[in-house]
């Protein structure tokens, strides 16, 4: 069982900044009633500017959760998206791979990033969910749907089961103080969606937002950053996807179907899609562009047998399952499950 949790911004300051203190006021106490103490690493706070133009600091925290024996979950404030800028502090002289232990890691978005980061030093994590976007939910209490899996995690550190939500919420148009107890807009959803081949399909599953990796490939956003993936080798080979499963969610940024196309044909080149036995797709936020992106999808894929199920509830459309990588996982579309032999 999880008894405390490490905090860390590692893409965006944004829990330091005044205006989102109600929040994290809110995600605080959340946290403490489930019996966590919370632990804010040193920088995490530090507003805005200073971790965007720290990201030495950033690495440091990341490290020091690590490092230290009493942190059992390093949990993500929020996505952002200049993560990659902590390669040269994490592995210049291996420094993450000789501080990391067996903690659960959560985070999602431009986390995406360090979730790979993770990976090549041999880390399991969790996919799906950060202390802002989920636990500092602004309504009467965290989305149902959501909690379940973050209760899960923090009460076994795994996660066994998921199965689709009911339900969808429409993004907040305010997070002001003045929407403190009120409800999102929901809408009742459609459960997981088989694009294309066969409903059943197995492999461990490794991914994140279609954002951040064409941005592994597209120095359009930053130019450096396909130079330093690139320099510290962070895409995982094809080998490596040899029989896992990839997982492809999409920003708030809600990407245009152009780019969306554009991201998957980078993909494509490198291989990956000879590689994996299939693929999950999370619910587009607001279900933006969801109809542009299937067909993108099949059009750039071009192989008919390799499963493709959409609508999976995890990413940036409310609400959020968590996702365990590297675990053995089994799709069944017909069954409406994907379970973990943790």
């Amino acid at each position: 069982m999880i008894k405390t949790v490490a905090i860390v911004s590692l893409s965006s300051g944004i829990i330091g900044e005044s205006f989102v203190q109600h929040e994290v006021e809110l995600g605080v106490k959340r946290l403490e009633t489930m019996g966590l103490n919370i632990r804010f690493m040193p920088h995490a706070r530090h507003g805005l500017a200073y971790v965007k133009d720290h990201p030495e600091d950033r690495a440091a925290d990341l490290l020091a959760a690590f490092r230290d024996p009493k942190i059992d979950m390093i949990f993500c404030a929020i996505g952002g998206d200049d993560t990659y800028r902590l390669l040269p502090f994490l592995f210049d002289r291996d420094e993450l791979r000789q501080a990391v232990s067996r903690k659960v890691f959560l985070g999602f978005s431009d986390t995406t990033i360090n979730h790979f980061m993770l990976h090549k030093v041999g880390l399991n994590t969790f996919y799906g969910q950060s202390f802002l976007s989920d636990v500092c939910e602004l309504g009467p209490d965290m989305l149902p749907y959501t909690q379940k899996y973050f209760q899960e995690l923090i009460q076994t550190g795994m996660i066994q089961k998921i199965t689709p939500s009911d339900t969808w919420y429409e993004e907040r148009a305010s997070f002001g103080p003045d929407q403190i107890g009120v409800p999102r807009k929901v809408h009742p959803d459609r459960g997981f969606e088989l694009l294309q081949g066969s409903p059943v399909f197995s492999g461990s599953i490794l991914g994140g937002c279609i954002d951040s990796m064409f941005d592994f490939f597209d120095g359009g956003r930053y130019a450096d950053m396909p130079v330093l993936c690139q320099k510290y080798r962070l895409f995982p080979s094809v080998e490596d996807w040899e029989g896992k499963i990839l997982l492809l969610e999409s920003s708030e940024e809600k990407m245009s179907p152009a780019n969306y196309q554009k991201a998957l044909v980078y993909l494509k080149k490198t291989g990956v899609f000879g590689a994996v036995s299939g693929v999950l797709v999370g619910k587009p936020m607001d279900e933006a562009y969801d109809r542009e992106y299937r067909q993108a999808l099949t059009e750039v894929i071009d192989n008919p047998r390799l499963p493709i199920v959409c609508n999976i509830n995890i990413g940036h459309a409310a609400p959020r399952c968590i996702i365990p990588f590297g675990v053995p996982a089994q799709v069944d579309a017909e069954k409406q499950q994907i379970l973990f032999m943790n």
